[in-house]
């Protein structure tokens, strides 16, 4: 094998597997940086000249970040324990009472609640539901999750099952389009939800595997 090809094959598998790497490590710095920017404030108690990488000025030190995001769990398991006690659970009413008595944040507040809230209950299963729908237009098949299936006001006006979808964007999946189908319109897949947002952040290069049943059925209705 010539001296090039050989280069070549080797710096296409040398890139399969640094780039995995490479975009782990990417990603999680991304992520760290983003989470500091807000756990930074916790270290308001300490001297800017001892945090902060020019005296009391730029970027805290990045294991001062570290120590905030650790100060920042730790409050958090805090707050966990403590909603199993009386006091606690008072100390979270009296907290919400004073957010819910500021304008404007209180309705950011109320929306975040109910957006965690619904996320957070056990009572649906309509939020591990991988789904293919068509969009943006008839003829091409985007991947959606289901975040509800219920619509009384949207069912009696169309005289339809309704279905609220999420189609998130690539290879962002945090951001996307809300769609409400016809539930006839909406392919259920066996895909679960982890693997669906693997599918999407690598814009379709990973795709998961499938053994698929005797019968499998086409339309969710």
């Amino acid at each position: 094998m010539p001296a090039a090809s050989r280069a070549r094959n080797n710096f296409f598998t040398g890139l399969a597997v640094v780039l995995p790497i490479a975009l782990s490590v990417a990603v999680f710095i991304w992520i760290f940086k983003t989470v500091a920017g807000f756990t930074d404030m916790l270290l308001f108690f300490l001297p800017k000249g001892t945090i902060h990488v020019k005296g009391d000025s730029g970027p805290v030190l990045w294991y001062w970040s570290a120590v905030a995001f650790g100060l920042a769990g730790a409050i958090i398991i805090v707050a966990g324990a403590l909603t199993r006690y009386y006091v606690g659970k008072k100390l979270i009413q009296l907290t919400e009472a004073v957010i819910n008595a500021i304008p404007i944040l209180n309705t950011i507040y109320g929306a975040f609640k109910q957006i965690n809230q619904a996320f957070a209950s056990d009572r649906s299963h309509s939020f591990q539901q991988v789904v293919l729908v068509e969009f943006p237009r008839p003829g091409i098949w985007s991947i959606g999750f289901m975040t509800g299936d219920e619509h009384p006001e949207v069912e009696l006006r169309l005289e339809k099952d309704i279905i609220s979808v999420f189609v998130p964007t690539t290879p962002n999946p945090t951001t996307g389009f809300l769609c409400l189908l016809p539930k006839q319109e909406v392919t259920i897949l066996d895909m679960t939800v982890a693997d669906g947002i693997k599918y999407i952040m690598s814009l379709g290069a990973v795709a998961p595997g499938y053994t698929p049943p005797e019968k499998l059925p086409r339309k969710n209705g």
